[in-house]
């Protein structure tokens, strides 16, 4: 009985024998075979996912997103991130998403396909796959429930979460960084993320570079008489580091996800009754109730989407004087609520603490 070494070589003798009797060169073939093994190794879906993500990185999407992306590609690469990408199958990347349902993440897995479904695409376009996969999962994976986040709207009790922010103890810096997002209602990570060079003081501005909004678009928010007082108090405190809410053992680097998550809690909030995303809820529901301004103004100040780029640059030009208004009515009628009538000194609270 042969060995296998012995059927293995009678095997590749019968191969180049029938190469040889189709007029085909065996030594062309194998380096031929070996390039389509090299092709299939360069084909991956991590291989070509990579390559999509560095294509959006080279078209200036902001890092945030970068980040995000490479995330979901990392949990996807677990399963697919190896497999030829042509090879792929419906089946297989359905399995790869319900690592994200099982965790509960039901809008990550959701994002996670659309991100599938753009490799394969980015695929096709290069001449790597034939068809996509991430297709044939429209409605296979769990729809995710909208939960709007908790906010605290009713005018008392507003007047009452601003007295406890006023009164909180600890960290000077943290309780600005609350007066403040009540007084700006922009996104927590847009406020924590905030830059002295940002800031123009004298003009009354805050411009949030696009790199660090939701939409990749620029964002101006007009400062009221509060929120510039409260800024230049605070420059006397964290003006030396880059952020205007640095962390205290690390100056160069911004305040976490949960700080102000955790300072609403220390003051009696639980995360059912306020989060720090909520003062968008506050602000809106405030500013829509009291009819004074066009919902197109109030929109355009909480930064939300607007499909129409060439309506978005409208309202941009044509809704700043009336933003700069609807920010000073606001801080007043928080002062109003709060029945204290100006934002506590950030510089008084300070003389205070040294001395006790």
């Amino acid at each position: 009985m042969p060995s296998k070494r012995t059927a293995h070589a009678r095997a590749g003798r019968d191969q180049v024998k029938a190469l040889l009797a189709k007029g085909v060169d065996p030594s062309a073939q194998r380096k031929l075979d070996r390039g389509a093994a090299r092709d299939a190794r360069a084909c991956t879906f991590r291989v070509v996912g990579d390559e999509l993500v560095s294509k959006f990185q080279a078209e200036g999407l902001n890092e945030l997103t970068l980040d995000k992306k490479r995330w979901m590609l990392r949990v996807l690469n677990g399963d697919i991130g190896d497999r030829p990408i042509a090879d792929v199958r419906a089946g297989e990347l359905l399995e790869a998403l319900r690592r994200f349902e099982r965790r509960g993440h039901h809008e990550s897995a959701r994002r996670a396909r659309a991100l599938a479904a753009a490799v394969f695409r980015f695929a096709i376009a290069t001449g790597r796959a034939e068809r996509n996969p991430a297709a044939d999962l429209m409605g296979a994976l769990i729809t995710p429930t909208v939960t709007h986040r908790p906010a605290i709207t009713e005018p008392k009790a507003v007047g009452a979460l601003l007295r406890a922010i006023d009164g909180m103890d600890g960290q000077i810096a943290i309780r600005a960084a609350l007066q403040l997002l009540a007084l700006t209602f922009v996104r927590p990570g847009e406020l924590r993320h905030a830059e002295w060079k940002e800031f123009d003081v004298d003009g009354a501005v805050w411009i949030i570079p696009a790199e660090k909004m939701k939409m990749d678009r620029q964002h101006k928010v007009p400062l009221s008489k509060q929120s510039i007082a409260l800024i230049r108090d605070l420059r006397d405190i964290t003006g030396s580091s880059p952020h205007l809410f640095p962390q205290v053992r690390s100056w160069h680097r911004p305040i976490s996800d949960g700080t102000l998550n955790a300072s609403l809690r220390r003051l009696g909030y639980d995360k059912t009754q306020m989060v720090s995303h909520g003062f968008r809820g506050l602000a809106s529901t405030l500013l829509n109730e009291s009819r004074l301004w066009h919902p197109d103004v109030i929109e355009r100040q909480l930064a939300h989407e607007e499909k129409d780029d060439v309506r978005a640059a409208y309202n941009s030009a044509q809704h700043w004087n009336e933003r700069v208004r609807l920010m000073q009515w606001y801080a007043d009628h928080l002062d109003d609520l709060r029945r204290s009538g100006s934002v506590v000194s950030i510089a008084k609270a300070r003389r205070s603490q040294s001395a006790s």
